[in-house]
């Protein structure tokens, strides 16, 4: 009996030790997913309505994702909408080693450590495929793809007092709603492009139906610490 006790224990710790490595690889809070060994943030979203039942047309795109209509302030203007908060994102990529930069809105550059961004889609046999930003978007003038060569970086939000009647300030990103921005049309936003305020009025980006599935559809968002 003392010797079944012994084997019994012992089993137990093998099983929870093999546990432990993939609890450590993977952390987050509700939809959002650290993994340390890929060096990856993943957040669960689905893909946005294009046309809000408010609004009386489609606005081109200016934020990749963003809380849904009516919390999301860019919520007609995005290609996904999340739950996530931003600024559990921030903490996330921040568990990665990255140190946030500063964001502009206007003029100016954005400041931040470079990241790899990618969706993952759901395909016909269950596995999930890797669509970068070049191919889920193309500007609707001329059907040419969104740039592959475009850098996304790690800025951070700036802070906000959503109630002037009161000297606090929270998280800029967690009262607009937006997580990354193509173009430096908001600061409240933890990841910007180093595309210009010009080159917003000139791209009108929409999303590529021909690569992305419908409308509601879960997929994931990915932040890649670059290698």
């Amino acid at each position: 009996m003392k010797h079944f006790r012994i084997v019994l224990i012992i089993g137990l710790f093998v099983a929870l030790g093999a546990q432990l490595p993939s609890e450590e690889k993977k952390a987050g809070t509700p939809g959002v997913t650290v993994d340390n060994d890929a060096r990856t943030v993943t957040i669960d979203a689905k893909v946005a309505p294009r046309k809000l039942p408010n609004l009386d047309k489609i606005y081109p795109l200016e934020v990749i994702a963003c809380w849904p209509a009516p919390k999301g302030k860019k919520a007609h203007e995005t290609i996904v909408i999340i739950d996530a908060r931003p600024s559990d994102v921030h903490k996330a990529l921040e568990s990665l080693g990255l140190k946030a930069g500063k964001p502009i809105m206007g003029q100016g550059e954005p400041k931040g450590p470079a990241v790899n961004v990618f969706f993952l889609i759901p395909d016909s046999t269950g596995l999930d495929r890797r669509v970068t930003m070049d191919k889920a978007m193309v500007d609707s003038r001329n059907g040419k793809p969104f740039p592959k060569n475009i850098e996304w970086r790690f800025t951070g939000s700036t802070m906000t007092s959503p109630d002037a009647a009161k000297d606090e300030k929270i998280y800029g990103a967690d009262y607009s709603g937006t997580l990354m921005a193509i173009f430096p049309v908001t600061s409240e936003t933890v990841l910007q492009t180093e595309l210009t305020i010009k080159q917003e009025g000139i791209m009108k980006l929409e999303v590529n139906t021909k690569v992305l599935p419908k409308e509601g559809t879960p997929v994931k968002l990915v932040i890649e610490v670059k290698k």
